[in-house]
């Protein structure tokens, strides 16, 4: 009898220590307001599930268990590194929902194509959302609108930057469904939608970035600032969000409105250089949250390791 009650006893004392190991978080929560509303960046992500791609999900899936996460906003290269052939290729389990298996990232991905993407079948990945509930593409390009604290909003411009980018035209061996996309009809929409919003807050978010430190070939950024760039600085959006260089970034031009940030690799991270503009870089591998509010919108970067490397806000 002594010994049931010692065993008894040793087992409410393990399960309360594991319950509370279980419950301390190793990431870094950001303290937000209480009336914000937030959400995960996350991009580059697809390695199979090697290099950081699973502790880095783990970490995503504790931030989103110790914080309200709304969705998480996936900007390409999802499926390093042909694409996918169809909906019922392989890498859909091995490469995404047997690693974000967290039950609280169980929530909406709103997601875009990545150059890689662009390698397989990028109708495919459109068409998972068939498939998983939680994969939410509504076509290669599209609008959120997220509640922003109490009564503000914010409009979310999710954009196919690959199309936008001409010598990926002329690799059609290559990429084989970036010839059929018609780059002038996608930029004047973003126009036509960013002119028509009332939105107090405007973030686009992209796979390539607008400007960067990278060793990735010039035109990509010369074709974005000569198409994209002009949108944002005249309808003043507040954030563009990309990734591609596997690194973070926030840059802020002399005279822009517009704050440019690379969120980095989700998996395999690249080093980075300060230019001109630079607030903040490095070679970290992670992801960011955002955190939305009626008069400020905060951004964190959060590295493989959890820690919140680096913030700002902006406010109006």
């Amino acid at each position: 009898m002594k010994f049931t009650k010692l065993f008894c006893l040793l087992g409410v004392t393990l399960c309360t220590t594991f319950g509370t190991m279980a419950q301390t978080p190793n990431v870094e929560v950001p303290a937000v307001a209480k009336k914000s509303h937030s959400f995960i960046v996350a991009n580059d992500l697809g390695r199979n599930g090697y290099y950081e791609q699973k502790p880095i999900a783990a970490l995503m899936g504790e931030l989103a268990e110790n914080m309200e996460v709304e969705f998480v906003a996936a900007l390409g290269d999802i499926h390093h590194y042909m694409g996918v052939a169809s909906v019922n290729d392989p890498l859909w389990m091995t490469n995404y929902e047997l690693i974000y298996s967290n039950p609280e990232l169980l929530i909406p991905w709103y997601t875009i194509l990545g150059n890689h993407e662009y390698r397989g079948n990028t109708q495919a990945v459109l068409d998972y959302a068939a498939v998983s509930s939680r994969w939410c593409p509504k076509g290669r390009y599209y609008t959120v609108e997220q509640k922003a604290g109490e009564k503000e909003k914010a409009l979310l411009v999710f954009i196919d930057t690959t199309p936008l980018i001409d010598k990926y035209h002329e690799k059609s061996e290559t990429y084989p469904d970036v010839a059929v996309q018609d780059w002038k009809e996608q930029i004047a929409w973003i126009e036509e939608t960013l002119k028509n919003s009332d939105a107090k807050w405007k973030i686009v978010l992209g796979h390539h970035p607008v400007v960067a430190d990278t060793d990735k070939p010039a035109y990509e950024r010369e074709d974005m600032q000569a198409r994209l760039k002009p949108l944002l600085d005249k309808y003043g959006v507040d954030l563009y969000i990309g990734g591609h260089i596997h690194n973070f970034q926030h840059i802020r031009p002399v005279g822009s409105v517009t704050n440019y940030v690379i969120n980095s690799s989700a998996s395999l991270a690249r080093p980075v250089n300060p230019i001109e503009g630079t607030l903040f870089c490095s070679s970290d591998a992670g992801f960011s949250l955002i955190s939305l509010e009626d008069s400020r919108m905060t951004l964190y970067m959060i590295n493989g390791q959890g820690k919140i490397i680096y913030s700002f806000p902006i406010e109006k």
